[in-house]
C-alpha cells in the first residue's frame, strides 16, 4: 500500500513545527513527508510502523524519522473513546537544518543523527522522560526560547546511547514513486497553489480520476472533503498573516485565496472559535504583556 503525503505547515516566522494531537486524528494513517520528525507518545499503547518495521509502543515511545520515511502509530483504543492527547511532535526541513549548520558550524555534530534517522531511530525510554518536558514546553514557547529548546532536544538525541534502528538497511523509501499516486499529486499541487483558484474537476484531472471517484478517494485519504481541507490550510495561513503582517483583515482574506470576507470570517470562526479581528487583538495583547514583562 502506497503511503499518503502529509502536508506539513511550518508557520511564517518559525523554523520548525511543534504540535500535539489526540486519537483518532487525521494524520493517523500510513503516510510520509519530506520533513524530519521527532515523535513522542504520551498516552496509549498499540502498534507502530516505520518503513518495513512493525513493533509495539507504549507511553515513552520516542522515535525520529528521516525525510520521506513512511510511518504510522495505531493506538489500541475502544471505538468511541477519543484520547485528548496522544503524542507530541516536532517537524523540520532539511533546508532549515542545513542552513542553521552553515551559520553555526557547531551544529554539524548533528549530521550523524540526521543521516541515521533515514532508517527510523528508537530512543531509550529514559531519554524520553528527560526530553519530554522540553517537548511539552516547546508547544507554547516563543522567540529564542524555541531555538534553545530545539537545540537541547537535538543535542540529547545526538548523544543518546542504546539507540535502535527500526527499518532495515535495505529499505529505501521512494518519494517519486509515492508521489505518482493520484491523490498525492493533488496534495502537492494544493500545497504549491494554496492561495490560487482551482476546482474539484481541475484536481480530479490531475489525479486521473472522475470527479466522483476523486471526491471519494480524497475523503478516504485525508478524512475530510476537499473544501474542508483547503479551508483548514488557508485559515492556518491567515493566522500567520494576522500574527506577522500589518495587512488588513480584508487584504488577508483575499491573500489567502478566499473570494469574500463573509465566508472568510465564517470559516475562521468555525475553526478558531473566534473572528479574525478577535484573534489579532489577543495576539497584540499577548505581545504587549511579554514586552511589559
Amino acid at each position: 500500500m502506497e503511503p499518503d503525503l502529509e502536508v506539513v505547515q511550518i508557520r511564517k516566522g518559525e523554523s520548525f513545527a511543534a504540535w500535539s494531537h489526540g486519537y483518532p486524528f487525521r494524520t493517523v494513517r500510513w503516510h510520509f513527508h519530506p520533513e524530519y520528525e521527532i515523535h513522542l507518545i504520551v498516552h496509549t499503547s498499540g502498534r507502530y510502523f516505520v518503513g518495513d518495521f512493525i513493533g509495539e509502543f507504549e507511553p515513552g515511545n520516542l522515535v525520529m524519522t528521516g525525510p520521506n520515511l513512511p510511518h504510522n502509530w495505531v493506538s489500541d483504543v475502544p471505538e468511541g473513546q477519543p484520547v485528548p492527547l496522544r503524542g507530541r511532535i516536532i517537524q523540520f526541513s532539511e533546508e532549515f537544518i542545513d542552513g542553521a549548520a552553515k551559520v553555526f558550524p557547531e551544529l554539524c555534530e548533528l549530521r550523524p543523527l540526521l543521516k541515521e534517522s533515514a532508517r527510523g531511530l528508537l530512543f531509550d525510554p529514559e531519554l524520553a522522560s528527560e526530553i519530554g518536558p522540553f517537548m511539552a514546553e516547546l508547544l507554547d514557547a516563543q522567540g529564542a526560547r524555541r531555538i534553545e529548546l530545539f537545540i537541547s532536544i537535538m543535542r540529547s538525541l545526538s548523544r543518546a546511547e542504546g539507540t535502535k534502528f527500526l527499518s532495515s538497511a535495505s529499505y529505501m523509501p521512494d518519494p517519486s514513486g509515492f508521489m505518482s499516486a493520484g491523490t498525492n499529486k493533488v496534495l502537492a499541487f494544493i500545497r504549491e497553489n494554496l492561495t490560487g483558484q482551482f476546482s474539484e474537476p481541475d484536481l480530479a484531472r490531475i489525479a486521473g480520476q472522475s470527479p466522483s471517484a476523486f471526491s471519494r478517494a480524497f475523503k478516504r485519504h485525508t478524512g475530510m472533503t476537499l473544501v474542508q481541507y483547503v479551508n483548514r490550510l488557508r485559515i492556518n495561513l491567515a493566522c500567520q498573516l494576522l500574527s506577522d503582517s500589518a495587512l488588513s483583515i480584508t487584504e488577508i482574506c483575499f491573500e489567502c485565496g478566499f473570494n469574500n470576507v463573509s465566508n472568510f470570517n465564517r470559516q475562521f470562526l468555525a475553526q478558531k472559535g473566534m473572528p479574525p479581528s478577535r484573534f489579532r487583538t489577543l495576539l497584540e495583547q499577548n505581545i504587549k504583556f511579554e514586552d511589559a514583562a
